[in-house]
């Protein structure tokens, strides 16, 4: 009898010998193929990694045996901390941030343009389910907050195409209400000094967040989302026009896009028009949904820069240090530079949500190098930039859950700012 126990011991232990060696060979099969994959066909980090390999095995392993359990909920653990604390964040100093007065309200994807000291700041998402339709206004000079007053009803609230000629802001299309409405293809301009607003030409057809710039006395449009909101759009068109008044009728079609896509940072500097980062796909409508509710759909955030310097042909810059998106109105030149703060990236590998970027990187134009002059206070996307008396400042946008957590949570309304060092 004693044997017999003896035999059926080592028979179970041998079991198990076999199951944690069938599980290694398994993570290690996977690992494998994820390196390949991952080295072939990107060259940044990779959004392909899967764990449903490790998770099933440890799985099918606890139905035999505990140990297995486990061993299998360890290693997903310990591959979720790692890459929670890692991922995505470039090595950078720890800059110092001062908190100054909070924005009267929060805001996602908002939009700001800066004309002296003033920084006017609009619409943007409350919450999901609101939008405001309004512009705050930030002195830089005394560092206040010091009125408010309203958009036009029929102006879009978020994922708006914005520049400024130094008095006159220019407004382009963009999404119209609350969760994942439709665009409008409704264009308005803004006399600073006198607060009045009046109608552009219409685009021929609406855009989410188009790359939007005046260059050479037209208002150019590139780009955005199309009327589903994710599909990327190549179109590039362009608009005469003088003290905040169009001189033509229609817009006029110009030589497209190389890669679609909205919330890209658009720049003229040097007589060069640049478009930088940005991403192809997007939120979308829930097909029958009633109140448009947000469902999200494949995305790819890539760090391209083109450069349009004759008008008749698209230049590649040297890539962001890596992709970057939602920094359309997070960036400033400054010193024959590009500063950009803040962002998205590519999807969590593990968790598959989106994640923040926490970095400033700055595009020398003279050099055309980019370096990464450090970190923010937290990870946060879709920022809305100022510089004044050698402050670089920022306000609005989402921030990350925490420093180990690079997913996007709460929506705020803060402003800080840190000295730079030029």
């Amino acid at each position: 009898m004693a044997r017999f126990a003896s035999k059926n011991a080592s028979r179970k232990y041998m079991v198990l010998l076999f199951l944690i060696a069938l599980f290694a060979i398994v993570l290690l099969a996977d690992f494998l193929w994820a390196a390949s994959s991952s080295s072939a066909s990107s060259p940044y980090w990779s959004t392909n990694l899967d764990f449903s390999l490790q998770t099933n095995a440890g799985a099918a392993s606890a139905n035999n045996n505990e140990q297995g359990k486990k061993i299998s909920r360890a290693v997903k653990d310990e591959h979720l901390k790692d890459l929670n604390a890692t991922f995505a964040d470039l090595p950078a100093p720890q800059l110092e941030w001062e908190e100054m007065a909070e924005a009267p309200v929060p805001r996602l994807d908002g939009a700001a343009i800066q004309i002296k000291n003033l920084l006017y700041v609009f619409a943007g998402y409350g919450t999901i389910n609101y939008v405001h339709s309004h512009v705050d206004i930030y002195n830089f000079t005394d560092n206040s907050w010091i009125g408010k007053f309203d958009m036009p009803k029929e102006m879009a609230h978020s994922h708006l195409g914005m520049t400024t000629d130094g008095r006159h802001i220019y407004i382009v299309t963009g999404q119209y209400g609350p969760q994942c409405r439709g665009p409008t293809s409704r264009n308005f301009v803004l006399d600073t000094e006198t607060k009045k607003w009046h109608d552009l030409p219409p685009l021929p057809f609406p855009r989410y967040a188009p790359a939007t710039q005046l260059w050479r006395g037209r208002l150019h449009v590139m780009g955005g989302s199309k009327e589903d909101r994710h599909d990327p759009a190549l179109e590039h068109w362009s608009l005469a026009v003088k003290d905040g008044e169009a001189l033509e009728k229609e817009w006029r079609t110009e030589i497209p896009i190389p890669r679609g896509g909205p919330h890209r940072a658009c720049i003229v500097a040097n007589d060069k028009l640049l478009v930088i980062g940005g991403q192809e796909g997007d939120f979308v409508a829930k097909p029958g949904s009633p109140i448009f509710k947000c469902v999200r759909k494949n995305e790819i955030v890539y760090s391209n820069v083109y450069m349009l310097d004759d008008g008749l042909k698209w230049r590649d810059l040297p890539p962001m240090p890596k992709p970057n998106s939602h920094i359309e109105f997070a960036w400033k030149v400054v010193n024959n530079s590009v500063f950009i703060a803040g962002g998205t990236t590519e999807k969590h590998p593990v968790t598959k949500k989106m994640v923040l970027v926490g970095e400033i990187f700055r595009f020398n134009l003279g050099t055309l190098e980019w370096s990464v002059i450090g970190r923010m206070p937290f990870r946060i996307k879709t920022t809305l930039v100022g510089f004044w008396n050698g402050w670089l400042y920022f306000t609005s946008g989402q921030r990350d859950k925490g420093p180990n957590d690079p997913s996007p949570k709460k929506v705020v309304g803060c402003m800080w700012r840190t000295k730079l060092q030029l």
